[in-house]
């Protein structure tokens, strides 16, 4: 019975959530020493509180890190149903803009190339975002052409609340106990640094932080960071001759020394690992590379730095007086290690896809969410689907109705949890 209800209903508001949502400014700060690395982020986060609140959720609150949790409370007689948990961030990428974000809502899509109006050299084309092929009559939401959009993840965030709006007035739908919880920091890769896995008090997750309609993943990137720092010898260029070791040339050397055709983000594709240099600063006496290392096996890690450890000092043999420190820092680890210990959980998820109507795809992902982390902190947590495309940039684009399809999704999944209970 609850199938046909969920999919029978008509009225959602998580398009006007949406965008509302994005014109807040929540972009977050790699170089920032705070948690969460901008205040801003809790613009957004204290409305969703007051919103939670005001739908009837006693416990919806903000925490001194920025995060926030809050409950639904059961509606069914059955016992012994697992507390689900849906998570999202507030924050968006400092790859591009966030801030003055202005919505365009495009009725009606026909294919056409979209031209964003504050800069007609931003142009949606369907022969480059393949993806629009299936968008023929939606409703499509861009950003104006200056800034990001912001789908990642207020696109998630929407849709988790307006879950919980439905889910409240309508008690047809039965389901166990479900948590909620809004992250900050995540496209900085802090994003549950603080989280108090006991306050929240869930035994399985969702992260709703996904891409296309109806895919799922299971898979993320094993991800090491590596700080490089070369000492090189500092005199005065007037004086230099013979003895001046510049380290930011030997810093460049070592840069240019990494594979042309491989172990890249720009030559690598579908399970494939990389080693990528983000950031190189300094000058003659010290510089500093900062790279993350990539791979969907994590035994693969120790090879790729290994290799780099190789590189770096094969191009130090041109810079006699050089030395180098090598630091490596763990970030996360593949969720598919911890999720394949607990399958009924892609199992719900992906049968919930499909009650929707969708084909569901169970996918990897070449980067990280809240859920690797999560999963590794006793907290299994795939990722599904939220409708976005082309995130972080101005390209960045979503429909409408695949935003309902991922509120119907989020029902469908407390509801099957209830029944297999």
């Amino acid at each position: 019975m609850s199938d046909n209800y969920i999919n029978s209903l008509k009225e959602y508001k998580v398009l006007e959530r949406f965008l509302r949502y994005v014109k807040i400014d929540t972009e977050s700060d790699p170089y920032s020493a705070s948690f969460p690395s901008t205040q801003k982020q809790k613009d957004l986060s204290r409305i969703l509180v007051q919103e939670l609140l005001e739908m009837g959720i006693e416990d919806a609150h903000l925490d001194e890190f920025g995060y926030v949790y809050a409950t639904i409370p059961s509606n069914t007689e059955k016992k012994n149903v697992p507390v689900i948990c849906f998570c999202s961030h507030v924050d968006t990428s400092p790859d591009c803009s966030g801030r003055n974000v202005k919505p365009i809502v495009h009725h009606n899509y026909q294919g056409d190339d979209i031209i964003l109006p504050e800069d007609t050299s931003v142009v949606i084309r369907m022969s480059e975002h393949l993806d629009l092929r299936d968008q023929i009559g939606a409703d499509l939401v861009t950003a104006s052409g200056t800034t990001l959009l912001g789908a990642d993840d207020k696109a998630g965030v929407s849709e988790i609340m307006e879950a919980t709006r439905i889910l409240l007035s309508n008690p047809q739908i039965k389901h166990g106990e479900t948590k909620i919880l809004f992250t900050p920091d995540e496209e900085i890769g802090q994003g549950v640094k603080h989280v108090d896995i006991k306050k929240l008090g869930a035994q399985f997750a969702y992260t709703m932080d996904g891409e296309k309609a109806g895919t799922i993943e299971d898979e993320t990137f094993s991800a090491d960071g590596v700080q490089v720092i070369i000492k090189g010898v500092s005199v005065h260029p007037g004086f230099a001759h013979g003895k001046m070791v510049s380290a930011i040339k030997a810093a460049s050397a070592i840069i240019n020394n990494l594979p042309k055709g491989r172990l890249s983000p720009e030559t690598t594709r579908a399970k494939e690992g990389f080693v990528h240099p983000t950031q190189l600063s300094g000058g003659v006496d010290r510089a500093v590379i900062e790279f993350i290392v990539r791979d969907h096996q994590t035994e693969k890690l120790n090879q790729h730095e290994k290799e780099l450890r190789s590189i770096i000092e094969q191009a130090l043999e041109d810079f006699p007086g050089t030395s180098y420190e090598f630091k490596v820092t763990e970030q996360y680890r593949n969720m598919k290690e911890i999720l394949d210990l607990h399958p009924q959980i892609m199992d719900i998820g992906l049968e919930a896809i499909s009650r929707v109507g969708l084909s569901a795809e169970r996918r990897s992902i070449r980067g990280g969410t809240d859920g690797s982390r999560l999963s590794f902190m006793g907290l299994p947590c795939p990722n599904v689907f939220t409708g976005g495309h082309a995130f972080h940039g101005k390209m960045e684009w979503i429909s409408k109705q695949d935003m309902e399809k991922a509120v119907m999704t989020i029902l469908h999944i407390v509801n099957i949890w209830e029944e297999r209970a």
